[in-house]
């Protein structure tokens, strides 16, 4: 088990800035703490993946989107056809 400098045990969580994109991180379990513990759990990404992975995840996120707007027409569609 891995400990944060305030004593408590660390959690893992997970980078999604552009730098760290996915990599997961033991930090502080106390939220808005100033505690300065930070241990990485995953190795660092190889530059080409740090340049990749942050574009990938942006059109992951815009198709996302595309889908909740396709289903809400649906949704709609198929409110007409059983009203009609």
């Amino acid at each position: 088990m891995v400990f944060c400098t305030c004593g408590k045990p660390a959690v893992v969580k997970t980078s999604w800035t552009n730098r760290n994109p996915g990599r997961r991180v033991f930090g502080c379990p106390t939220i808005g703490s100033n505690c300065p513990f930070l241990g990485w759990l995953d190795p660092s990404m190889c530059p080409r993946s740090v340049d990749i992975i942050p574009g990938l995840l942006r059109r992951i996120n815009a198709f996302r989107g595309v889908v909740e707007e396709l289903e809400e027409q649906r949704s709609k569609y198929k409110k007409y056809i059983i009203i009609s």
